[in-house]
């Protein structure tokens, strides 16, 4: 299993950016996938997550309404796209699916400043 993160970088509060997750190793189509992120000093957090098939969606209640999971299963890929960005989303955004055990990415950064 391997998944690859991409898309993370600095930007404005208000600003935007959209994240990639590629996997690869196993049937992505078949998995549930997920965005966390950890900020320096915090525990990782769960931030969304989208069905194996994408009809079914769930966010922390601090992104809620700014930020969207989708993934295109024929790419092996999952994004993140992140809206209304807030100093407080500052953080290491990983990509993971658990198959048996949890697999996570290198992580992508994502610094919301001005």
């Amino acid at each position: 299993v391997q998944l690859v993160e991409s898309g993370g970088g600095l930007v404005q509060p208000g600003g935007s950016l959209r994240l990639s997750c590629a996997a690869s190793g196993f049937t992505f189509s078949s998995y549930y996938m997920s965005w966390y992120r950890q900020a320096p000093g915090k525990e990782r957090e769960l931030v969304a997550g989208i069905s194996s098939v994408g009809g079914r969606t769930t966010y922390a209640a601090s992104v809620k309404g700014r930020f969207t999971i989708s993934r295109d299963n024929a790419e092996n890929t999952v994004y993140l796209q992140m809206n209304s960005l807030k100093p407080e989303d500052t953080a290491m955004y990983y990509c993971n699916v658990f198959r048996v055990v949890a697999y996570w990415g290198q992580g992508t950064q994502v610094t919301v400043s001005s």
